[in-house]
């Protein structure tokens, strides 16, 4: 059955992206893990896109980041929703982006780091799992890492602090404003730039747990670069060192 939610926010942040917030109705069977994704409509058709829920399973509502398509199936239209306004929110989360699809018996350091690095709308799965508390029980330090191409786009920062991550964000295509750096980040892997900037040391199977999130492009050239290195891809039935969310499509 469909299920429909009521938007009560929503902020555009530039001409290419966009993040609304939803109710959470009594259609929800039970509440999502942190990192999970869900369907989303307009509710009058059956196009309908996967969406990672950014916000806490503890929260009473709903959030999602979008970016813009003008002629995209989904958001040439989803773009223009406004507050009071119906959409359909499936109520079936699922996804493989979960602590628990990462392997913690052989992190073998009395200070585990989890790694969250994303591009772009990616950034929505890690913002429910550094709000929320599980990760910081299983891991000393939590970093989230956000790669888009303006400033503008670089979003939640001070959300994802407050909450306890450290932030490492870079832009392509402009001149990073303070406290920001620039480059790809799979380029600042390999140099070691990005441990340089953070003053940490570099990733170790026997301490770190990364997850991925972004374009599919993105996600393959991390990935291989991490199995090169004899890291292991986690999935639902075999927890590894790494894993990523193969869910989405890059036109919506």
């Amino acid at each position: 059955m469909q299920n429909l939610e009521t938007v009560l926010d929503v902020q555009h942040f530039t001409d290419d992206l966009f993040w609304f917030r939803t109710t959470k109705a009594g259609e929800w069977k039970r509440p999502f893990t942190p990192g999970e994704f869900t369907m989303i409509g307009m509710g009058d058709d059956d196009i309908s896109r996967a969406y990672s829920i950014a916000n806490s399973p503890d929260d009473d509502y709903l959030e999602f980041l979008s970016i813009k398509v003008q002629d995209g199936p989904l958001t040439s239209r989803l773009q223009h929703i406004q507050v009071g306004q119906e959409i359909e929110v499936g109520t079936r989360p699922v996804g493989t982006l979960l602590l628990r699809n990462l392997n913690m018996y052989n992190l073998d350091h009395e200070l585990p780091r989890l790694w969250l690095i994303s591009t772009g709308t990616g950034l929505a799965p890690f913002l429910s799992i550094a709000r929320h508390p599980d990760a910081y029980e299983y891991y000393s330090q939590v970093i989230v890492t956000h790669t888009c191409r303006t400033n503008a786009e670089l979003v939640f920062r001070d959300e994802l602090e407050s909450s306890g991550a450290t932030v490492y964000q870079t832009v392509t295509r402009q001149e990073p404003n303070p406290g920001v750096f620039t480059g790809r980040i799979t380029d600042n892997i390999n140099t070691g730039k990005l441990f340089s900037d953070l003053n940490c040391d570099p990733f170790d199977p026997t301490r770190d747990r990364i997850m991925i999130c972004g374009g599919p492009s993105f996600n393959n050239e991390l990935r291989d670069m991490l199995e090169a290195l004899g890291w292991e891809h986690g999935t639902m039935k075999s927890p590894g060192h790494f894993v990523q969310e193969r869910a989405f499509v890059e036109t919506l």
